[in-house]
């Protein structure tokens, strides 16, 4: 999108973020997803009153560690406050949040552009709080209702642990801010704390966006679009704000204080309610929990056991195994990529036939698959290792390996049994090959001809007649060679 030059665009992002403990933040019901309507609930969760919450530690280490991740400065005390207001998927009428002291203030992400230059967007803060219900519209076959003016409530999702990634207002377009959302993703992925799955609602996000004039240093009035869950949504959502903004103002309005939603079957933002102030909410300390003193030496343990980061594994693989930058951006981009990459460089003798076979094979057939990570693809490390030794022993061919990769997910069992069972040994043996050679010589008369006369782009061909009559198993080396010295008999 291109924006006009009368104006700039400021964009600032709220990242929800669900851990993955295996409890909820405040009781002891599973996180476990897509289980049956209020399965994982109890008192407290569901909000009966006089329950009581307990603070699950795990949290805290989560939030640590994300805050450590992204360079932010972890509080000496942590105080959770209750965020009033009334919704039907708030079982007690607050939401357990966190206001003036937060576990995390002050970091940021160095944001790579296409260019390759990097983009600093500052982290506000993040804070932990607990989800709200889900409400269910249209009736529920499940329980023999089925009229759709009929609204159910499922609080399974009320109390799971979340936390809140709040940008400063650094980015100045859609592209910008999807960049930020997906390399803000990677890098958490990589410290373990959430799977961030979009479409399982792991990993939510709501964009504040506004316009001023070029040159101005005072933001316009913002709206808010909130739960994008997919990066194209993001920057579609971003887009028509900006277009919409733009228009009220170039046609003497004045834009609102709001919240909006995006419809993403019309490509449109449309109003959900007026925008609250946090003053709104009422915020007050949570009288139910205490508050959280972190000792320096918990957190400096927590540093000293966080995982490599994404960037650094990248710049690792560039450094170490001279991958080129763009194949290391690609196997680092996802964890479980990077982590099959790591398996792979240990069996093979060349790291770059390892990248190579991942982004060119493995990646193919994980895109087609059901699979959460490509470790599901039922093809292992050890079992593409020993197709590219095959291939580099020349015992098989590159296509044939492709082939067998394909057979090892179809049927399983070991490459060197599948390599024998279907006969896909490469046929190396010159007088196997001269046979095969002349039998193609002898059908195509008139193309030999002129192969013989020196109209060498004819070898192509009979390499490719060849190869169909072995079905992809002959040499090439060797059948070049064959082909050469027989023509040169005639």
């Amino acid at each position: 999108m291109t924006v006009k030059t009368d104006y700039e665009v400021v964009i600032g992002l709220e990242v929800h973020v669900q851990l993955n403990t295996p409890t909820k933040i405040f009781c002891g019901c599973p996180t476990t997803f897509n289980s049956p309507a209020n399965l994982n609930t109890c008192p407290v969760c569901a909000g009966f009153p006089g329950a009581l919450p307990v603070f699950n530690k795990d949290v805290l280490t989560s939030a640590i560690k994300a805050g450590l991740a992204l360079n932010c400065s972890i509080a000496d005390t942590t105080i959770f406050a209750r965020k009033n207001y009334f919704y039907p998927d708030l079982p007690k009428g607050y939401q357990i949040s966190q206001s003036d002291d937060p576990i995390c203030i002050g970091g940021h992400l160095d944001v790579e552009q296409a260019d390759g230059s990097y983009k600093r967007v500052r982290i506000t803060r993040i804070h932990m709080e607990e989800d709200a219900g889900k409400s269910v519209h249209g009736g529920s076959t499940s329980i023999g209702v089925t009229d759709g003016s009929w609204s159910f409530m499922d609080y399974n999702r009320s109390s799971m642990p979340l936390l809140e990634i709040v940008s400063e207002p650094d980015m100045r377009s859609s592209e910008e801010a999807r960049l930020f959302l997906q390399q803000l993703r990677t890098e958490l992925i990589y410290t373990g704390v959430s799977d961030l799955n979009m479409e399982e609602g792991s990993l939510r996000c709501d964009a504040n966006i506004s316009i001023m004039a070029k040159g101005s240093k005072e933001f316009g009035t913002r709206a808010e679009v909130k739960n994008l869950n997919s990066f194209r949504n993001i920057q579609k959502a971003i887009n028509y704000e900006v277009e919409r903004q733009i228009n009220i103002v170039e046609n003497g309005g004045e834009v609102d204080q709001e919240t909006r939603l995006y419809d993403a079957d019309k490509g449109v933002t449309f109003t959900m309610r007026s925008k609250e102030e946090a003053l709104d909410y009422r915020y007050f300390a949570d009288p139910d929990l205490t508050p959280i003193t972190v000792p320096k030496d918990y957190v400096d343990e927590i540093r000293q056991n966080m995982p490599e980061s994404a960037r650094t594994k990248r710049d690792r693989f560039v450094n170490d195994y001279a991958i080129n930058m763009d194949d290391a951006n690609i196997l680092v981009s996802e964890k479980h990529y990077a982590d099959y990459f790591e398996a792979l460089v240990d069996l093979v003798d060349s790291p770059k036939t390892a990248a190579n076979w991942i982004l060119s094979e493995i990646l193919r057939l994980f895109k087609d698959s059901q699979g959460e990570t490509v470790f599901d693809l039922g093809i292992s490390p050890q079992q593409l290792g020993q197709v590219i030794e095959l291939i580099v022993k020349g015992t098989i061919s590159n296509n044939i390996g492709k082939q067998v990769l394909g057979l090892i997910i179809s049927e399983g069992g070991e490459v060197a049994e599948i390599v024998e069972k279907h006969n896909l040994a490469q046929v190396s043996d010159s007088s196997e090959v001269e046979s095969i050679v002349q039998s193609v010589f002898d059908a195509n008369p008139s193309e030999f001809e002129r192969f013989k006369g020196g109209d060498k782009k004819l070898m192509g061909f009979f390499m490719g007649e060849v190869m169909k009559a072995t079905k992809g198993r002959a040499n090439p080396k060797v059948l070049s060679g064959v082909i050469n010295t027989l023509a040169n008999k005639k």
